[in-house]
């Protein structure tokens, strides 16, 4: 048994609109065809990118060797930054803060010749020199300090290039 379908009449009117409609479909179809063709396209140009071409390394292994780069890099500040610091630890040590204190160590003399000589580290240990010009000769004498204090007492004079030397007031 075969079915039917009921036959349909359009008058002109009507076929013109269906045509229309049909026409619309068609040109919107045809519109995201061309969009998504186009979207696939830069989707290929992008996936270029990662393909290995002949004589060129491909993108991943460039981001590889640059990250493996960036990782060299972070290993040799890490090591400049520990030299640095231990450059810096050292430099507390040295003797280079120094004062010179020159006087007359005698009232009846001129020309200060006689000097008091302090070289400190960062912590205020190092030694004072001190030279005493007289008459008849001349005497040099040397103390240590620790912390800024020496287990032999200090002159004026001596006590005054300390403080100078320390960063305190001539």
């Amino acid at each position: 048994m075969v079915t039917r379908l009921p036959r349909v009449n359009l008058d002109a009117q009507s076929a013109v609109i269906v045509a229309l409609i049909g026409l619309a479909v068609g040109v919107v179809g045809v519109v995201l065809a061309a969009v998504a063709l186009a979207k696939l396209a830069r989707m290929h140009r992008s996936y270029a990118l990662l393909e290995v071409t002949e004589g060129r390394e491909n993108y991943i292994d460039a981001v590889a060797r640059t990250r493996e780069d960036m990782a060299d890099l972070s290993d040799a500040f890490a090591r400049l930054d520990m030299d640095q610091r231990q450059t810096r630890a050292d430099l507390t040590l040295a003797l280079r803060h120094v004062s010179v204190l020159r006087y007359d160590a005698f009232g009846d003399m001129g020309g200060r010749y006689s000097f008091s000589a302090a070289v400190l580290d960062d912590n205020g240990d190092g030694l004072v020199i001190t030279s005493i010009h007289g008459r008849a000769e001349t005497r040099t004498y040397l103390k240590g300090l620790s912390a800024g204090v020496s287990d032999i007492d200090l002159s004026p004079e001596e006590q005054q290039a300390v403080k100078t030397a320390r960063g305190g007031e001539s």
